[in-house]
């Protein structure tokens, strides 16, 4: 998987990052992040899958301190050349989420967050262990915030019933594994509904929130269509801050956030 998206980082931050479907996206978890994390308290966080750094600089900025950490070493090289003026507040490492369990024994974290599909790349049974492991390197009252997608999505159900393709059109409707194009790579993919992280998180996690991000705004590939249509964007945006409330339209959205609190 490493080397998957050891190529997909070359180009990750001009198709998503940077694009304005991704800006928009990104946007929306922060807002929901600003009202989850304390104001005054300056938390220890662990990101999984944290890509090219861009949220992890983010929070970090926010006083927070943060490792954060990918399975692709391009990703992490790509993440340190972001650091300004050595940031000590932040520090990015490379790791397989699936060896966790081996990482940082010496700290516990008050967050572990995990950005736009990084726990789509685990099969049920690794996310299971994920969470198993993840809940012991937490502290007390310790948090998981993850972004996730579900098996459905409107936008993308409707774009490809328009253009005659039913499989793609319901592609993330399987519990089976799904190659996902990720920037002209193929990544083995899972989609998880919120039923199915209250299921494998029950015994170690309550749910504080679920929401959807992406009910209106398209998912990334739909960049070249919108990126000349400011003002449509700017209407879905707005749209899609009023649909945030509706907990039940996070399974029709690109993605959704869940934030989890340690029992």
């Amino acid at each position: 998987m490493n080397e998957s998206f050891d190529i997909a980082a070359v180009t990750y931050d001009s198709t998503f990052t940077n694009s304005k479907i991704g800006e928009l996206q990104r946007n929306l978890v922060h807002e929901h992040l600003i009202k989850k994390l304390p104001i005054n308290q300056k938390l220890d966080i662990l990101e999984i899958n944290c890509g090219t750094g861009h949220d992890a600089i983010w929070l970090a900025n926010r006083g927070h301190r943060v490792i954060a950490t990918d399975i692709s070493l391009e990703m992490i090289s790509i993440a340190r050349s972001k650091q300004q003026n050595n940031n000590s507040n932040v520090k990015f490492e490379q790791l397989d989420i699936n060896k966790l369990e081996t990482f940082s024994s010496e700290h516990s974290f008050d967050l572990i967050f995990s950005d736009f599909g990084g726990l789509n790349c685990l099969s049920q049974n690794q996310l299971t262990q994920f969470f198993m492991t993840a809940e012991k390197k937490l502290k007390p009252n310790g948090q998981i915030i993850g972004v996730i997608m579900p098996k459905h999505c409107i936008i993308e159900n409707s774009y490809f019933i328009i253009k005659g393709d039913l499989k793609k059109a319901f592609r993330r409707n399987t519990n089976n594994v799904v190659m996902a194009n990720v920037d002209g790579t193929d990544v083995a993919t899972w989609y998880y509904d919120p039923k199915n992280i209250k299921k494998i998180t029950k015994n170690l996690f309550s749910i504080d929130k679920i929401a959807p991000i992406g009910f209106c705004i398209p998912p990334s590939y739909l960049e070249p269509f919108f990126k000349n249509k400011l003002r449509i964007l700017r209407v879905l945006k707005n749209l899609d801050i009023f649909f945030n409330r509706f907990s039940f339209l996070s399974k029709y959205s690109d993605h959704y956030l869940i934030s989890l609190s340690k029992k």
